[in-house]
């Protein structure tokens, strides 16, 4: 099963405030707010959704293709995708701009404050599909991640139009986007992922019920932090899948790409919905306990143990097969 992973390609800025943003607001001045935070540390990370999703699902032996829009400053993290598994023949390059840029400070309790900079991500609402998936061979399935939101809406648009089942993982980008966009964003999408505040904000703006959604997805995917994730099918059935317990907590960023590109490498090889949520879930703590969201390393052997440990004996042999060496 080949997959096309669209969205943001960027490069992180990664910061860290000794202390809790908590602290530092007042509420009656909120309308007021004018704050400096002293960091004490900065890291650079190669980053954006679609590229994280990428890495991971190429570290998982599963041979994406990445598409979006970057600057003439690609070059190297063109470089390191390759290397670990990424067809990067649907990145397309503008030279007269940069790549996009996030900027994110996390504090003591792990919560952010983050900006993004679009730079090329802004032309990736001139990138066609169909020549991508010709030039592979085809497409099984479009991941459509957090991106110009222009692109988004004409990926979803091609993915209807030419029969291309896909992936709504909007994102970030609820908060850009209206309720009519939101709805033509997910109308169709075989699977809907998003985190539980993103799943009520979804709900808010579009309008729809639960059960309005489900009429229109095939399955929702909602992750829930700490207490793992919730997934809901047409029948209106939840199952709940608990998360692969953490050594340590470094950094949160790329967390929710990891668990969408372990999901995705499962169900691409055929396994079910609970198995590939539990993969997504080993991913995504590998990623929480590494400093940066493609600094985490693939172990075989860790990763079963972690996942008997996790979740039993019988999902490990059965998520085993789908393991890369």
């Amino acid at each position: 099963m080949r997959i096309a992973v669209t969205g943001s390609i960027a490069t992180d800025h990664l910061m860290h405030f000794p202390g809790r943003f908590a602290d530092q607001l007042v509420a009656d001045q909120l309308d007021r707010i004018s704050l400096s935070f002293l960091v004490d540390e900065l890291t650079i990370k190669r980053g954006g959704v679609a590229g994280n999703i990428a890495y991971a699902l190429g570290v998982l032996g599963r041979a994406p293709v990445l598409v979006g829009a970057v600057g003439a400053d690609f070059a190297d993290y063109r470089s390191w995708l390759q290397r670990h598994g990424v067809d990067t023949s649907g990145v397309h390059v503008f030279d007269d701009v940069h790549t996009a840029r996030f900027v994110c400070t996390t504090d003591d309790d792990m919560r952010q404050i983050a900006s993004f900079y679009a730079g090329a991500m802004a032309r990736a609402r001139l990138i066609e599909l169909q020549p991508v998936a010709e030039r592979v061979g085809g497409v099984d399935l479009v991941l459509v991640g957090a991106n110009d939101p222009e692109a988004m809406l004409r990926h979803t648009d091609e993915c209807r139009q030419r029969g291309y089942d896909f992936a709504a993982d909007p994102s970030q980008q609820l908060a850009r986007m209206d309720g009519p966009e939101i709805r033509r964003l997910v109308e169709g999408a075989r699977y809907l992922l998003t985190n539980d505040y993103e799943w009520e904000l979804l709900l808010k703006k579009t309008g729809w019920t639960p059960e309005q959604v489900g009429e229109r997805v095939g399955t929702r995917i909602t992750t829930l932090g700490e207490k793992g994730v919730q997934i809901v099918g047409r029948d209106g059935v939840a199952l709940e899948v608990g998360v692969v317990p953490e050594t340590a907590k470094v950094d949160p960023t790329g967390v929710g790409d990891a668990f969408r590109a372990g999901f995705l490498a499962g169900t691409s090889q055929g396994l079910s919905l609970e198995r590939s949520a539990q993969l997504g879930s080993l991913v995504a703590v590998l990623v929480l306990e590494t400093d940066g969201p493609q600094e985490w390393r693939w172990d075989r052997g860790s990763a079963l143990d972690r996942l008997q440990q996790a979740y039993g004996p019988d999902a490990a042999a059965e998520i085993a097969p789908a393991l890369p060496a």
